[in-house]
């Protein structure tokens, strides 16, 4: 379901395949970069406010991308093919959960010599090589399943580019990953690691304080749709994991096995069993994983809340 739209400056920079380089290398080896020459961080947000990128609810999947395009075009795409969408999602990157990748599956990490909601990144020239932006442009779809909207923002880079950023910090992907899974990346320099949906570094999980998904907030209004997943961390792009998006009634709706994870528009009440039966409860944000609500066989049946 299409969210509301953000505006920010237009930017024609667009990520892709990058071949590292020699001077490249070193700066993935050191974490060395090139600062960026911007000197107002409010000069930047204010400039975020021009253009559009749509938000949308579910992920690349669920809302039918072209699978030739955004995330997951060949290397030999137009830049501007390359940015009809960005896919931001939570998922176990090697060993490592909560964290964000990107519609290939590829993680996703921060760079700890940007400031932190300083509007300006300092990954620009050879760094940028070997660790790409995340970058956006205007008409860009943006699907973020598991990440709160308020967490994702963005800034203006060195080149006029404008790069996503997750809890403030831009993100960035790094050359040499190849597939899901993979964190080469991970504390390159004492500098680079993967991001949480937080913003902050993802870790493994018997290292992360155990948390509950939050409780409807009060006055959450209504779903009117809901995308389910069979998969935990909305999955829907390996194995036999699929997405599936339905219209929430006031009558109540069966799924046709056990989904782990979910991305409503608003209050919706889920059950262990068909015909809303079994153990429930009312959910309004995204969930990662039923588990952790006590449905370990996923939600079967829904109504409207």
């Amino acid at each position: 379901m299409r969210r509301k739209q953000v505006g920010f400056a237009a930017a024609l920079f667009a990520v892709g395949v990058i071949a590292l380089t020699a001077c490249g290398q070193g700066a993935a080896q050191s974490g060395s970069a090139s600062p960026a020459t911007e000197s107002s961080s409010e000069a930047q947000q204010a400039s975020a406010e021009q253009s559009d990128v749509d938000f949308l609810r579910g992920s690349a999947n669920s809302n039918k991308a072209d699978q030739n395009t955004g995330d997951r075009a060949p290397a030999t795409a137009s830049p501007e093919v390359k940015q009809k969408w960005v896919e931001l999602r939570v998922a176990d990157a090697g060993g490592l959960e909560p964290a964000v990748v990107n519609g290939k599956g590829l993680s996703v990490y921060w760079f700890s010599d940007d400031p932190v909601k300083g509007g300006v990144s300092n990954c620009n020239g050879d760094c940028a090589k070997t660790w790409p932006p995340i970058t956006v442009t205007k008409g860009t779809k943006l699907f973020f399943p598991g990440i709160k909207r308020e967490n994702i923002g963005f800034v203006k880079r060195q080149d006029g580019a404008t790069q996503v950023t997750i809890g403030g910090r831009p993100i960035y992907l790094f050359g040499k990953d190849e597939k899901a899974g993979d964190i080469k990346g991970q504390n390159v320099g004492n500098k680079w690691f993967v991001i949480n949906p937080e913003g902050k570094r993802a870790v493994a999980p018997a290292e992360a304080p155990a948390t509950q998904p939050a409780p409807p907030a009060s006055g959450a209004k209504p779903a009117n749709s809901v995308t389910f997943f069979s998969g935990k961390n909305f999955d829907d792009f390996s194995g036999n994991n699929f997405a599936t998006g339905v219209k929430v009634e006031a009558k109540c709706g069966d799924l046709r096995g056990g989904f782990k994870s979910l991305s409503p528009d608003g209050a919706v009440k889920i059950w262990s069993e068909p015909g809303c039966k079994g153990k429930s409860t009312v959910v309004s944000d995204d969930v990662a994983d039923t588990a952790a609500l006590g449905f370990p066989d996923g939600v079967k049946s829904y109504i409207r809340a």
